[in-house]
C-alpha cells in the first residue's frame, strides 16, 4: 500500500487596510497581497498591480508582461506588505482616500 503524503499548508493572501474588520466601507478599501510564486507576491487592488515607483498599473496577470515588469511589480514578502502598509491610507474609492473614510466613521472624541 502507498503511504498517503501529509497535507501542506501555505498561506498565499493578506488583506491590507487601514479600516477594522468590520467597518462597513473596509471591501472598497483593501489593498491584497498575493502569493505569486517563486517567493514573489503581488500587491493588487481592483485589477491593479502596485509597482516599485508607487503606481498603480492596470493588469496584474504574469502572461501579460514580461520580465521587467514583473521585477518591478513583485516582491518579497515582507517588502509587498511594507509597501502596501504604506498604501493603504491614500487608496481612494468614489473620490475619497481609506482616510477619509476612516475618519467619517471612526471620529476621534
Amino acid at each position: 500500500m502507498t503511504e498517503t503524503p501529509e497535507a501542506t499548508v501555505q498561506a498565499t493572501e493578506y488583506e491590507v487596510s487601514i479600516l477594522p474588520e468590520d467597518d462597513i466601507n473596509r471591501p472598497l478599501f483593501v489593498i491584497t497581497v498575493q502569493y505569486r510564486g517563486e517567493g514573489r507576491w503581488a500587491v493588487t487592488r481592483h485589477g491593479s498591480c502596485l509597482g516599485t515607483d508607487g503606481q498603480w498599473e492596470f493588469g496584474i496577470k504574469e502572461y501579460d508582461r514580461g520580465d521587467a515588469w514583473l521585477d518591478a511589480h513583485r516582491f518579497d514578502l515582507d517588502t509587498a506588505l511594507r509597501l502596501a502598509r504604506e498604501a493603504a491610507p491614500h487608496v481612494i474609492c468614489n473620490g475619497h482616500t481609506a482616510l477619509d473614510a476612516y475618519r467619517r466613521t471612526h471620529p476621534t472624541p
